[in-house]
């Protein structure tokens, strides 16, 4: 049985001062998978040429198992972007009548039922909502027909907390069901950090690591020092490190090792963030 809604192998895509460079990953059922980078890394990239909005140069894309033909597959996916696509004279009433022409399996009393959730009003025209409030509503929508694959590119950007925490309570629930999945594209690394079971971080169009979010964030850490101490510790015992004015900081994969190994340094957890900006702001391996 295929046990990945999303397998990406090798995939290659030039452009005239970008090149997303072989990248590899999977998204397994009933998983949800953090892709995180900085800006222009090649997130949105990699998202528009699984959805078929960009042609590959070469590599492969599957599907539900299947070579990537979005438009076989497309009533099992729903997608969210970072912004609301709907017209602002629309209402709620009037999506419910263009999406439910659209998809076979439209639920209209889930809809509804995420529209009283979530307070969305279903009169008023969307062009007067807030941006949380229509970015809700891209989500319920892309929910509503009951996908098995979620796709979602920075749908949490720009929201406040509380909106962003009720979304991310909303994705989990939409995993409990095991053949589901969510690839879930943000710079906002406490959002992947929350929810995510794996994390991807892409880097100049080039996958960095793919890693269980549990063992990143339970194992790996920071180490702080001074420059003669620093001398001490085994090349490898550290993944990267950077020299500031006073002292090096080191990214670690196994910080209680280092804590017993080295008495005399700092040994700090490291968050996402943390572990990104030393791929992403560069250091020496």
């Amino acid at each position: 049985m295929e046990q990945n809604n999303i397998l990406v192998r090798d995939l290659c895509k030039k452009f005239d001062s970008f090149s997303l460079d072989h990248v590899s990953f999977q998204v397994p059922k009933g998983r949800i998978v953090g892709f995180i980078g900085e800006n222009g890394a090649g997130k949105s990239t990699t998202m528009n040429l699984i959805l078929d909005e960009l042609k590959k140069d070469s590599g492969q894309i599957q599907i539900f198992g299947r070579e990537n033909t979005i438009s076989s597959v497309r009533e099992n996916i729903g997608v969210v972007f970072d912004e609301c696509s709907f017209h602002d004279v629309f209402n709620t009433e009037d999506i419910e009548r263009i999406l439910s022409g659209v998809y076979q399996c439209w639920d209209s009393s889930l809809y509804r039922q995420y529209l009283n959730r979530f307070n969305i009003p279903g009169k008023k025209p969307i062009g007067s909502f807030s941006k949380g409030m229509k970015m809700k509503l891209s989500i319920i929508c892309a929910m509503a027909h009951k996908p098995k694959l979620l796709l979602l590119d920075e749908a949490t950007t720009g929201l406040d907390p509380v909106v962003r925490d009720e979304m991310l309570d909303l994705f989990l629930e939409f995993i409990q069901d095991e053949e589901c999945s969510i690839f879930f594209s943000s710079h906002i690394t406490s959002d992947i950090q929350k929810i995510a079971d794996y994390v991807i971080l892409i880097h100049q169009g080039r996958i960095v690591f793919e890693e269980q979010k549990d063992d990143l964030i339970y194992n790996w850490g920071v180490v702080r020092c001074g420059k003669e101490r620093f001398a001490d510790i085994v090349p490898e015992d550290y993944i990267i490190h950077r020299t500031t004015n006073l002292s090096v900081e080191c990214l670690v994969r196994d910080r209680e090792m280092i804590k017993r190994k080295y008495k005399n340094v700092v040994v700090d957890k490291a968050s996402l963030e943390d572990i990104m900006l030393f791929y992403v702001r560069g250091g020496a391996a």
